[in-house]
């Protein structure tokens, strides 16, 4: 207990000691341009150490199941929870689109089911700062979503700023785990 207090008081003064970052946050165009649908470039994550990349109806060991409207691979790309995003960005990497669609036309298939969206940052920059950038990552992948066809019901939105890394280090691999997005299926 003592363990995590230390490394949260550790994370914090990192964090206050971090570079500044800009003034503004960044705003993701890539709602309207960025998505190509099917075809669209790979969905596989970029490791994911740490982070969850078990699928929608892979928690339990339930074997996925095919939905209305599934195209040809989206069972394996609805598998892939992460996204990854470039540093001090909410652009999504067109290697996502094709798993950004496969997860829209399963939510769209079944009004039942809902996802939340985890937004996260690196520890780079300060608090509040990364709050807003994890905030603009989740809402990035909203709207992509709520393009395909999901309703606003199914999907939330959190932000969790630098506050629950997937990897603990000060490398560019680590922060580049932590620059991310999860998707949660409730």
């Amino acid at each position: 207990m003592n363990a995590n207090k230390l490394l949260m008081v550790a994370v914090a003064a990192l964090a206050l000691a971090g570079c500044g970052g800009s003034d503004t946050l960044p705003v993701s165009t890539a709602a309207n341009d960025a998505f190509g649908g099917p075809g669209a470039g790979g969905g596989n994550n970029a490791g994911g150490a740490g982070a969850q990349t078990t699928g929608v109806n892979g928690a339990g060991g339930n074997p996925l199941i095919p939905f209305e409207g599934a195209m040809p691979g989206d069972l394996d790309l609805i598998e892939n929870l992460v996204l990854y995003f470039e540093f001090d960005s909410s652009e999504i990497r067109s290697e996502f689109n094709s798993m950004l669609a496969a997860h829209g036309r399963y939510l769209a298939s079944d009004p039942n089911a809902s996802v939340r969206l985890e937004g996260h940052a690196d520890e780079r920059g300060s608090r509040e700062y990364n709050i807003g950038l994890g905030e603009n990552r989740a809402q990035a992948v909203r709207q992509i979503l709520l393009l395909q066809g999901v309703s606003v019901a199914q999907v939330s939105t959190v932000s969790y700023g630098e506050e629950r890394p997937a990897a603990f280090g000060s490398d560019d691999e680590s922060y580049g785990l932590n620059r991310r997005v999860e998707l949660v299926y409730r």
